[in-house]
């Protein structure tokens, strides 16, 4: 069971990365047919790239974002609660979860640059080519970033620990819709990881690829967007499981 809880999340979460690192790649490199600036097309494309990937992993819960699972584990909610049986909220079914989230991002990460190769291969600054994988602040003040992280992982995995179930079991679409709306009100300053996983499995790709300019990967930055999510996962658990 939980060898395809694994798998389960692996899929999951490479579907995410790939179809939200896609309309970022389609927005801003160039000579895409999307290309310009579109904010609300990003949101509303990572809304439906969750949505796919709630879908795909509905056999594990559908976390695809460490954030999700350390806000269950903190509340004591099941991982997975099914036909099959549940998946306890423990260090070592976390660890599992975890692995797969990340494996997962890096393979997304992966498909998304194979997608748009010869746009990658046109001229665009550095910090372009960076942005399809891996989030950036708009103004950079790593203390006001993190708060940033903390509070819109917060309403994300606040949403799901007081319904007191996975994302699968609430449903893909209060999901994405939830994520559409955290971008629209929250993403400006950060752009909005809310999962460690989305923004550490597709940097660690961005680094290891032949990617033609790419420059820095910018390591500075990247603790941000795993430790405010986790933070925010621990306060969304902790007040969650404090009023049901």
């Amino acid at each position: 069971m939980l060898l395809d809880a694994f798998w389960s999340e692996v899929i999951g979460t490479a579907t995410l990365i790939l179809l939200g690192a896609g309309v970022v790649a389609n927005v801003i490199l160039p000579k895409n047919k999307g290309f310009g600036p579109n904010w609300l097309l990003i949101n509303f494309g990572w809304g439906f790239a969750v949505f796919a990937g709630v879908y795909a992993a509905f056999s594990s819960g559908a976390h695809i974002n460490p954030a999700v699972t350390v806000g269950l584990w903190v509340a004591d909610l099941p991982f997975y609660a099914g036909d099959a049986g549940e998946i306890a909220p423990n260090l070592s079914n976390a660890l599992v979860y975890f692995g797969a989230q990340f494996l997962g991002a890096f393979i997304g990460a992966v498909l998304a640059f194979l997608a748009y190769k010869k746009h990658f291969d046109e001229d665009a600054d550095s910090a372009t080519k960076l942005a399809v994988f891996s989030t950036g602040p708009a103004i950079r003040s790593y203390g006001w970033n993190l708060v940033t992280e903390i509070l819109a992982t917060f309403v994300l995995v606040f949403f799901v620990v007081v319904n007191g179930r996975t994302p699968s079991q609430l449903g893909p679409l209060a999901v994405a819709l939830i994520v559409v709306g955290i971008g629209a009100s929250l993403g400006g300053p950060t752009g909005y990881a809310i999962n460690p996983a989305r923004d550490l499995g597709p940097r660690i790709a961005h680094f290891v690829l032949p990617i033609k300019g790419k420059g820095s990967s910018d390591w500075g930055y990247s603790w941000v967007p795993v430790v405010g999510p986790i933070i925010g996962a621990i306060l969304a658990g902790l007040l969650g499981a404090a009023l049901t």
